[in-house]
């Protein structure tokens, strides 16, 4: 049998002598694909990064890789000779492409520097040899995107890019970092075929990071399952995804909204911590919900709704070209009642949200809370209608005053709209609500950047939720979220909306996550409302292509 590609033995990562990954032992064969699954703060980048020598921390072991014929330890490699590793015998997909990539230069720039500081070659050569990785990467129109800047590309095709950087020296590995998180199903969809497909022209290894474990299944050969620096689980695919024997395998499969029947949508998701305390079979996790909060009292009628941006201007100002971004959509949502708002990113859903709060302009239709047309609103009557409807963002961090603690944060709105008398008592109402949302009294004076991504989204419905809204609007409020915190922030939202009986709007482009969430679905695409129907009827009988293409991609069929 051949030696392997990659070979880590007992590898430790520590930062100012505290271990954060203990004793992990991984093997990649040739032509073979590791799929490294956990929850953020596991450990998988740091185990991936320590490969590169990109780690910051200190690691001790032994990292075996086949470099030019022979077998080094990377650890024990001269820092002079790194470059020569990096690029030509293992490359990295990073997880986030836009701060990968140079806003500065454009995509081609980028990658045929890449060619050059490794291949020898001239400014012609590497420029055909860029377009070749663009064919081969499948990135529309190759030669434009030669001189496109990564802000004028899609996160898809600036992740196309990223790979074919990555690919560029024939890599006998390619670490692939979480490179399809918060990306549409049918982009991330297509871009594991891509990989796919590259591993198969090509026979390279990879080492393919994610903490879902249902992305890494239809993708990887073998699974390992790293939990706070352990290695707690490893084998076959078919081995972990039939009979996991850690608990916490089982939960990773369990928090994924997709693993449930279109008929059998439970009370609340499981969590970790459900699975590692034993309480995995509760009743919760498996019975169907049997009520909801909806009524026939109609809360928001939306008409023809049109939202429109000019892509260019005549010399006079004048609008030449219109992207419709949001095209004649009609909507209705009842008190208690959740609707599901889904579709591919650029498909409208964001702005049509932020249209209802006054955050796009409206070119016409009509939108009603009630009896009152919020299109006629300006001024005070606006500022004292807002906190009827309340909007979660997407990026909780970028919503979120990196300047003013989380509590202070909380606490602005309720002194803004005069729910309470005296500062002191915004305060206090702040700090109730972190403890509604899950976090402790003691973080009030702490700040965002102090924060997980999921704690940060707490804040984000803390915040929105002080002002006890009617209507919240969550704009892809889990899309970045770990799997396992994703159930958790979704069965907080269901506990708050039992509980306050508010109406939501629920964003998402992952339709099992928006068919748990909601009563009635809408499916957009460019603009427009394809779609709509009940939770069930929409995830069992659709009747669109573009419905059944979002659910296959969903599914990972």
């Amino acid at each position: 049998m051949a030696a392997p590609l990659l070979d880590i033995q007992s590898l430790s990562v520590s930062f100012q002598g505290k271990e954060v990954v203990r004793n992990v032992s991984l093997q990649i064969n040739p032509a073979e694909t590791l799929g490294l699954v956990g929850e953020s703060g596991s450990g998988k980048s740091l185990t991936s990064l320590s490969i590169l020598r990109l780690n910051p921390g200190l690691a001790t072991g032994s990292i075996w890789l086949q470099h030019k014929g022979s077998n080094i330890d990377v650890l024990k490699w001269p820092k002079s000779k790194l470059p020569e590793l990096r690029g030509k015998s293992a490359a990295m997909i990073f997880q986030e492409p836009m701060t990968s990539l140079n806003p500065y230069y454009t995509c081609g720039f980028q990658v045929m520097e890449a060619l050059r500081v490794h291949e020898p070659m001239n400014a012609a050569q590497a420029k055909a040899r860029c377009l070749e990785l663009f064919k081969e990467v499948q990135l529309p129109r190759p030669e434009a995107m030669l001189r496109a800047y990564p802000h004028q590309i899609s996160g898809g095709q600036k992740q196309r890019v990223m790979i074919a950087m990555a690919i560029s020296c024939s890599p006998g590995l390619l670490i692939a970092d979480e490179p399809t998180t918060a990306l549409d199903a049918t982009v991330q969809k297509s871009i594991l075929g891509t990989l796919r497909s590259l591993q198969d022209q090509r026979g390279m290894s990879m080492l393919f990071i994610s903490h879902d474990l249902g992305v890494v299944s239809s993708l990887a050969h073998r699974i390992a399952v790293l939990y706070r620096g352990d290695l707690v689980e490893q084998g076959a695919v078919n081995d972990i995804v039939a009979n996991p024997t850690h608990p916490y395998t089982r939960s990773l499969w369990a928090c994924r909204p997709r693993q449930m029947s279109a008929h059998l949508r439970p009370a609340r998701l499981p969590s970790v911590e459900d699975f590692l305390a034993g309480r995995e079979q509760a009743a919760e996790f498996i019975q169907p919900r049997t009520s909801s909060a909806a009524t026939e009292k109609t809360l928001l009628d939306v008409s023809s709704l049109s939202v429109h941006y000019p892509l260019s201007k005549t010399w006079l100002g004048r609008p030449k070209t219109i992207l419709k971004a949001v095209d004649g959509v009609d909507l209705t949502l009842n008190a208690g009642q959740t609707l599901g708002l889904v579709g591919e990113s650029g498909c409208g859903k964001s702005t049509l949200g932020k249209a209802l709060v006054g955050l796009a302009p409206v070119e016409s239709g009509s939108i009603y809370f009630g009896e009152t047309n919020l299109r006629t609103l300006s001024g005070e009557a606006l500022r004292k209608f807002r906190p009827n409807v309340q909007l979660i963002f997407q990026d909780p961090f970028g919503s979120l005053n990196p300047y003013m603690s989380v509590g202070e944060a909380i606490a602005e709105p309720l002194w803004v709209h005069r729910r309470f008398s005296s500062v002191r008592a915004c305060r206090e109402e702040a700090k109730n609500w972190m403890e509604r949302v899950g976090l402790s009294v003691s973080m009030f004076d702490r700040y965002p950047a102090e924060f997980s991504g999921g704690q940060r989204q707490r804040i984000g419905i803390a915040r929105a939720m002080a002002l006890k809204p009617q209507i919240l609007i969550c704009d892809e409020s889990v899309a970045a979220l770990d799997v396992s915190v994703q159930a958790q922030v979704l069965n907080l939202l269901r506990r708050l909306q039992e509980e306050e009986g508010f109406a939501c709007l629920f964003i998402s482009h992952d339709l099992p996550v928006v068919h748990f969430m909601s009563d009635h679905i809408l499916v957009m695409r460019a603009g427009k409302v394809v779609e709509r129907g009940t939770a069930d009827d929409i995830f069992e009988r659709p009747e669109e292509e573009y419905t059944r293409q979002l659910l296959r991609a969903a599914m990972m069929d």
